[in-house]
This record gives C-alpha cells, sequence and structure tokens, in this order.
C-alpha cells in the first residue's frame, strides 16, 4: 500500500484545467462549468490543494504542468491529482485557439514527461493520478451487434556501474490515467449536467471510498458508464499506463482505523 500520513495529507495538491471557453464560439464546451466546479469540490474533499486554470491553449497547459511540478508541496505530499477537461482528438488535447488552420493542441503525452522521474524527482514513487476528459476521435462508440463468440528482446548491458554511486529508477512510474473514452471515439457531454465521466467519477468516489483503491474506484467508473444508455450515445473509458506498482487509497488512515 503507498504510504497517506497526516503530514503528506495536509500537503496534497492537484491540477485542474478546464477549457470551456474557445476562440471558435460554435466549439464552446457548455456544461463544462458544471464538470470545473464538481471536480475541484471532490478535489478538495479528498484532502487536495487544487490549482486551478481556464480557458488555455496547448502551450499554456504545457506551462501550466511545468509549473505545477516546481510547487512545493510536491516534496511533501503523498500523490497529485492532475485533470484536464477540453476538445480532444487522439494523444492530443485541443487549446482554446484551435481551428483547422492552427492545430493549437497539447500533447497528453507531455503529462508522463513532465511529471516523470527525471522531470519531477518529487513524485518519485508517488500515486500521479490523471483523469482527461476529452474525445480521441470522432467516432461514435456504439455499433449494431449479434450474440456471438509484441514480445522484446532483452538487451544485454555491457557497461559496469558502481551500485554505490549511481542510482537508476524508471523514467516512468506509479501512474494510473482515466481516459473518457475508448481511442477514435467521442465522449459526451449534457448541457445541464456535465460530462458522463466526470457525474460518474464525483458519484464514485463518495465519502465510502476510503474502503477501496484507485484502481477499483475506477474500475466502477467505467462500468457506470458503460451502462449508460441514451439514443445510442454510448461511450467507454478506458484505464490507461497503469504503472502503479501498490494500492492506492485516498483514505489510508480511517481504512488502518477500522482494523
Amino acid at each position: 500500500v503507498y504510504p497517506v500520513t497526516q503530514s503528506s495529507f495536509r500537503n496534497r495538491v492537484a491540477l485542474l484545467i478546464t477549457n470551456i471557453k474557445f476562440s471558435n464560439e460554435s466549439m464552446n464546451r457548455r456544461g463544462a462549468e458544471i464538470d470545473e466546479e464538481n471536480m475541484e469540490k471532490l478535489l478538495s474533499s479528498l484532502g487536495y490543494e487544487v490549482v486551478k486554470y481556464t480557458d488555455l491553449t496547448g502551450k499554456a497547459i504545457d506551462e501550466a504542468l511545468m509549473k505545477f511540478i516546481k510547487h512545493p508541496k510536491l516534496k511533501h505530499t503523498d500523490s497529485v491529482f492532475v485533470v484536464i477537461m477540453s476538445h480532444g482528438k487522439l494523444g492530443k488535447i485541443l487549446g482554446v485557439n484551435w481551428t483547422e488552420d492552427n492545430l493549437d493542441e497539447f500533447p497528453i503525452n507531455n503529462i508522463f514527461k513532465h511529471l516523470g522521474s527525471k522531470s519531477c524527482p518529487e513524485l518519485i514513487n508517488k500515486p500521479k493520478v490523471i483523469v482527461i476528459q476529452a474525445c480521441r476521435g470522432e467516432q461514435r462508440g456504439s455499433v449494431l451487434v449479434s450474440d456471438g463468440p509484441n514480445t522484446a528482446d532483452d538487451v544485454p548491458q555491457t557497461e559496469d556501474f558502481e551500485a554505490d554511486k549511481i542510482h537508476f529508477v524508471h523514467p516512468e512510474k506509479d501512474f494510473i490515467s482515466l481516459l473518457s473514452c475508448t481511442p477514435d471515439t467521442v465522449s459526451y457531454r449534457e448541457p445541464d449536467c456535465g460530462s458522463l465521466l466526470i457525474q460518474y467519477v464525483v458519484e464514485v468516489f463518495s465519502p465510502e471510498s476510503y474502503l477501496e483503491h484507485i484502481f477499483e474506484l475506477f474500475t466502477k467508473v467505467l462500468q457506470h458508464v458503460e451502462r449508460f444508455r441514451r439514443c445510442e450515445k454510448l461511450q467507454m473509458p478506458t484505464i490507461d499506463r497503469y504503472t502503479l506498482l501498490k494500492s492506492f487509497y485516498l483514505f489510508q488512515g480511517l481504512l488502518d482505523n477500522d482494523h
């Protein structure tokens, strides 16, 4: 189990980025302000100081992440959340100035690069929870069905190193990310209620969520979204780039007190 102490709990910090209004007004994300409000309340209830940005370009998203990894609390926190909500396509988050002639985009891979071991050693061995609400393509996530039923070779290392002088860590470790849909498909948002994914994240991460670790909670979110049925608007979130080596309980202290 990843350790959670009273001190580390008091130093929790999260990054929340929400794009609502775009230069092209037809791209404005109605209901996204509800997602922003709900996620801020949820993260605060989980003990995280929320660093919040609204309506950023792709470059500004990258700059916000680079600023976040210098936050003084990261050295003492037990975990971080990074939540980004916007339009998107496969592997990219769209900035607010995006047009077909101006590809204002943020590569999702940069999240893992910036929060990884090399760029952010303060977060080594600490859970990094990523939640992305964005389309990953333009295809519908539903199909009409009927009933029916790479291996890498080890590379020998010829160099000799002195173990007491050089210590290596994996560049990407202790991550778990929740994406709102499968590759190449769209995700849905209700103007009056917000995005399906965020609605169910808030519902699942209830006060009783300390009884289950983060992977179990994310699996429940997947189950809720998968059961949603309205006008053939189906959506399937995914748990991606899962490199947690232990179980992460958001309120480990409460769990320990039950035993």
